[in-house]
């Protein structure tokens, strides 16, 4: 796709198609992650933290009333079993 120079300050241009294809621009945070000695670039859309913001805003019992439930079918299931 493109070849870019490391520079002084250990900075890198990405290439324009790069860019193009990706939908990067100036501002967006870049994950870096290293797999099998590369180096690869991953566009964060959205803050991890806020992603997770209010994915049990549906959830209707409290911690000890899951914990009840699932020890439930946890018996139900051993009883099944002859346990």
């Amino acid at each position: 796709m493109g070849i870019s120079r490391i520079t002084r300050n250990c900075q890198i241009t990405l290439p324009r198609d790069v860019r193009k294809v990706t939908g990067i621009k100036e501002g967006d945070e870049i994950m870096f992650s290293v797999e099998n000695n590369r180096v690869i670039l991953t566009k964060m859309d959205e803050d991890p933290v806020l992603a997770a913001a209010g994915i049990w805003k549906d959830v209707r019992e409290t911690g000890a009333q899951y914990q009840n439930r699932i020890r439930a079918q946890w018996k139900g299931r051993a009883k099944k079993l002859n346990w």
